[in-house]
């Protein structure tokens, strides 16, 4: 899998569950904390071009897929594309 980029924060249980994803999936990601970074939901919709109003964001490659749910379900299909 292209590295994955999730924005988030390190206090949001959404973000930690798609960190841990990639961990156990051993997928390449870069997190950036938006506290840490000082960013806010604006700066991360100028970056990625789609409004933000939650958090965690993820793109796969430029690709943006969207939430955690929306990772997770992109997840699972690629895998079950690759079982058959």
């Amino acid at each position: 899998m292209e590295q994955v980029t999730i924005y988030g924060r390190s206090s949001c249980g959404f973000c930690v569950a798609a960190r841990n994803l990639c961990e156990t999936r051993n997928f390449p990601y870069v997190w950036v904390d938006m506290i840490e970074k000082n960013m806010s939901k604006q700066d991360i919709a100028d970056r990625i071009g789609h409004p933000v109003h939650t958090v965690p964001q993820i793109l796969v490659g430029d690709e943006y897929v969207g939430g955690f749910d929306e990772f997770s379900a992109y997840v699972r299909r690629r895998e079950a594309a690759t079982a058959s």
